[in-house]
């Protein structure tokens, strides 16, 4: 990984949308500090196209759509894109799977939940299971002292033997049926909604993670920043971004924001 001033004036000038995580990217302790707010103002201030791409529930993804200064949300790790049409006065909504799918694929998580809850002493359902369409989210930090890495291997284990997906974030492992993940999703809402190619025009977006969820974003877009909380995945990514920043989270995100801001002006 190049530290964040290796950032060229060109890639700056020619980039057209930001796509970043949110938990422990724009995220400092759980809580969103006022500086990475305006960050996001700022940015989208500037033209740019701006989506979090996130783990986090339906739910959330609803409130962040209406309310923050982005241009939508990719959620459940590219379960659902939520955009809210202001003119319309509608939340636009797309899945990955249809709600049959859908319903059908809560009837296995569950009997995933249970095993993982019998076998993993410690482990817990998120928080914000309740507000999930898609995907089942097992805390491993967030809401409970935290587990060891052998723990979260093992709730890995469990999904996959069912024939889910799992990846793990931050601060949950995720888990799913279907063939979506963060990049899948971004990649038909950058065409469809924005008139970007995420493959032809690959080095006009820059994505902002921090963790082995995000590790596909990182492969596939050459210009992706790690925010500095990243080192400490650094063995258990698969795909490192291009560049780190110097600080951890949201103040990583700022950093990442102001230096793309000045070298645009300069």
């Amino acid at each position: 990984m190049l530290p964040l001033d290796a950032l060229s004036r060109e890639t700056a000038r020619s980039a057209r949308a930001v796509l970043t995580d949110i938990d422990d990217t724009l995220t400092e302790h759980g809580r969103l500090p006022p500086e990475a707010y305006a960050a996001l103002r700022d940015l989208r201030a500037a033209g740019l196209v701006v989506v979090p791409v996130t783990g986090r529930p339906a739910g959330w993804c609803d409130l962040i759509a209406r309310q923050w200064y982005v241009d939508g949300v990719v959620g459940e790790n590219g379960a659902l894109w939520f955009r809210y049409d202001e003119a319309r006065r509608k939340m636009v909504q797309i899945y990955a799977r249809d709600a049959e799918q859908r319903r059908l694929d809560r009837r296995r998580l569950d009997r995933i939940r249970d095993e993982v809850l019998v076998q993993v002493p410690g482990a817990a359902l998120a928080s914000d299971q309740d507000y999930r369409v898609s995907d089942l989210a097992i805390d491993y930090c967030e809401d409970v002292d935290p587990l060891s890495d052998r723990e979260v291997e093992r709730i890995v284990e469990i999904f996959r033997s069912h024939g889910a997906t799992a990846k793990v974030s931050s601060i949950h492992v995720n888990g799913w049926f279907g063939e979506h993940d963060k990049l899948t999703m971004s990649r038909r809402v950058l065409s469809e909604t924005f008139g970007i190619d995420a493959d032809a025009d690959r080095g006009e977006v820059i994505f902002v993670g921090d963790s082995p969820n995000d590790a596909p974003m990182f492969a596939h877009f050459p210009n992706s920043v790690g925010v500095a909380n990243i080192n400490a995945f650094a063995d258990a990514i698969e795909h490192l971004p291009r560049y780190v920043t110097a600080a951890t989270s949201a103040r990583g995100f700022v950093e990442f924001a102001d230096r793309l801001l000045d070298l645009r002006r300069e």
